[in-house]
């Protein structure tokens, strides 16, 4: 049963509780450190800070923190839980898909609150924003991300991205104009407004394939967003292709791309830029592209809320959040 009625997350306030769980991969004890300085980040911003029982280094199970059974249970139980006021995955990995039927869609319902993440927790964003309309957060995973790529970001860099995730969380003004670099490129020029909805690209299409999908209609004027890490060229061009034949690319108003990491093949000895390989697919469809976007693996990530809705205009290398991604306390 899918839903399209919008669930936004309750605001949070100054020394509310956020948790941190493995909602996917281990925590490795060389990481430990990066996940203690998320830890900080995060109280900086005013928040109390609680780890979840699985999120112990050295817990795993094959490339799990634990049985997708187990993670399932944890997960239901920080939902359940009136105290916990926002959940921020650890890591990514390659979990998820084994719970998604698992998941207590009932109590986000009754007590919506924002998860953070990106990479597998995609498919969480997407399967729950199809199933509740709850808003997901693709923000900035806890270990490689605010312990990590935040650490390695020049101050001022830093800074923004903190006030950001803080007014995305506790105010329910609009963000506006997301903060652009030098490196936004408009690879289609044209203005778009609509829902923001998108991810990792393999987990878009992998989330298409479950009974969880969000139905064709959903991406009608769409802003898609989405990145990719690791693999090849030629398998973006495959997603994206499924992406045409399945009709989402007929559908969508405006596509933001982010800035690739670690593929294979992309831009070298002949090989197609990810701007060429885009534009190949997309074909005489006029559909403005806005790409090199920070959020993805390439980290530190902007936040991408999912469902919130977002104006583009890539000619002028901008993308503006419209609304709130969370409601009046």
């Amino acid at each position: 049963m899918t839903t399209s009625v919008l669930l936004r997350p309750r605001a949070l306030s100054p020394g509310d509780l956020v948790v941190i769980a493995a909602l996917s991969g281990p925590l490795h004890a060389v990481y430990e450190p990066d996940l203690e300085r998320a830890v900080v980040v995060l109280e900086r911003m005013g928040f109390r800070v609680r780890r979840a029982p699985l999120l112990e280094a050295g817990r795993g199970h094959w490339w799990s923190a634990a049985r997708p059974v187990e993670i399932a249970e944890e997960f239901n139980g920080l939902l359940r839980d009136p105290e916990v006021r926002a959940i921020v995955a650890h890591d990514g990995g390659q979990t998820a898909l084994g719970y998604l039927d698992l998941i207590d869609v009932e109590a986000v319902r009754a007590d919506p609150k924002p998860i953070l993440g990106y990479s597998d927790i995609s498919l969480l964003h997407l399967v729950l924003y199809a199933r509740a309309g709850l808003v997901g957060f693709h923000a900035d995973l806890a270990t490689p991300g605010l312990g990590g790529h935040w650490q390695a970001a020049p101050a001022a860099r830093q800074a923004v991205l903190e006030q950001l995730y803080s007014t995305l969380l506790t105010s329910d003004e609009p963000i506006g104009a997301l903060p652009a670099t030098p490196s936004w490129e408009c690879w289609r020029a044209g203005r778009a407004e609509g829902r923001l909805l998108g991810g990792v690209i393999n987990r878009i299409v992998l989330a298409q394939a479950t009974p969880y999908a969000l139905p064709l209609e959903r991406f009608d004027g769409a802003v898609l967003f989405w990145e990719e890490m690791g693999g090849y060229a030629s398998y973006v061009w495959s997603n994206l292709q499924v992406m045409r034949h399945c009709g989402i690319l007929d559908r969508i108003s405006g596509m933001v791309v982010g800035v690739p990491h670690a593929i294979d093949g992309l831009g070298t000895d002949g090989s197609p830029t990810l701007r060429e390989i885009v534009l190949d697919v997309l074909g005489d469809r006029d559909i403005p592209v806005l790409g090199n976007v920070e959020f993805g693996h390439a980290g530190p990530n902007l936040p991408m809320p999912v469902g919130i809705r977002a104006a583009l205009d890539a000619g002028q290398r901008t993308l503006s959040l419209l609304e709130p991604a969370v409601r009046p306390r």
